[in-house]
């Protein structure tokens, strides 16, 4: 922007860049099928709707399950 009146290029005015509107990627929300899985002892079981895998114990070994 020479001067600071604004007249810059095109495309880099405010708001522009940084990734602003590109999704964010984290996983969280992914759907309502798949299974949890141990990390420790690989048992799966179905995931439930509602119910985040990081919230369920494994039912062999009681570690923290984790999305598929």
């Amino acid at each position: 922007m020479p001067r600071g009146d604004g007249t810059g290029p095109v495309g880099r005015g405010s708001g522009m860049g940084r990734g602003r509107g590109q999704g964010g990627g984290n996983r969280q929300g992914v759907g309502p099928g798949g299974n949890c899985v141990c990390s420790v002892c690989g048992t799966k079981v179905p995931h439930q709707l509602g119910t985040p895998c990081a919230s369920m114990n494994c039912p062999k070994c009681g570690v923290m399950m984790v999305r598929e």
